[in-house]
């Protein structure tokens, strides 16, 4: 693993990852002296709020571990290298995880209800199972909360998400043959609309532009200059620059074509 800062310098960050699915997460190193140094794939114990969460150092690239640094009067922490009891509980926590979601998938088929369990997560300190969801509109599961409760003696939250989360969750392979954006390094889900996909002059077959997600992909912004969405040529248009909505200043760029060119604006920086 690549060093964060020097010894003397302060704060020192580090790379973890909750899973072998989704991106890696900058956390803080503060006054913990690791001997010998963590590797990548290493178990750690991490704060997060007010619980504690089992995760593994992930390899760390010191220039975006300091522009993803935590923030707040509660920074995201590295509490301790995990111990082999640490280990010990975590390895039973998935094996009641894979339990929790067996008898799940059961019940919600005995109950008939319209949804689809898609994973359980046990908390670290065992005090809650999480049961994560997608179903097209509201469920009444509150029977099934309570055969999950008497079934395994600890709180349970049902959590129902949308398919593009259940992507994020689950990991795969996008069309383009590498691992979905929203697993690996997007933090947050932008709106995508079949304007962007029209404004590209890409073919409007939906198997074509729908992702791993049943929904439009997200690299449909990648390719609009300044991925917000709004035009495809540039700053010369309206609403492209961060200026004004006419354009660079308050004359605009010129028009079409006018002081943009390649290299952005040459009046406030766009691209």
């Amino acid at each position: 693993m690549d060093d964060q800062t020097s010894p003397d310098a302060a704060p020192r960050y580090i790379s973890v990852k909750f899973g072998p699915i989704g991106r890696a997460r900058t956390f803080l190193l503060p006054e913990v002296d690791f001997d010998p140094q963590l590797v990548p794939g290493e178990p750690v114990v991490v704060q997060m709020g007010d619980r504690k969460v089992y995760a593994a150092a992930a390899p760390t690239i010191s220039a975006i571990a300091e522009r993803t640094a935590p923030t707040g009067a509660r920074p995201l922490t590295v509490l301790r290298r995990a111990s082999r009891d640490d280990v010990l509980r975590r390895l039973r926590h998935e094996q009641r995880e894979r339990e929790a979601k067996r008898i799940g998938l059961l019940k919600i088929r005995e109950r008939g209800l319209p949804m689809k369990l898609v994973a359980v997560e046990q908390l670290f300190d065992g005090s809650k199972l999480v049961f994560s969801f997608t179903a097209e509109g509201r469920v009444d599961f509150r029977g099934l909360v309570r055969e999950l409760a008497s079934e395994f003696r600890v709180r349970i939250e049902m959590r129902q998400i949308g398919s593009r989360d259940e992507a994020k969750l689950l990991g795969g392979y996008g069309t383009c043959g590498r691992p979905l954006c929203c697993t690996t390094w997007l933090q947050s889900f932008e709106p995508i609309s079949i304007k962007m996909a029209k404004r590209q002059n890409l073919s409007l077959n939906p198997s074509r532009l729908s992702g791993a997600c049943g929904r439009l992909k997200c690299c449909l912004r990648y390719e609009l200059p300044n991925a917000k969405g709004e035009q495809h040529a540039g700053c010369a248009h309206e609403s492209s620059c961060e200026r004004s909505a006419g354009g660079c200043g308050s004359g605009g760029c010129g028009g079409e074509g006018g002081a943009c060119g390649d290299g952005g604006c040459g009046s406030c920086g766009s691209h």
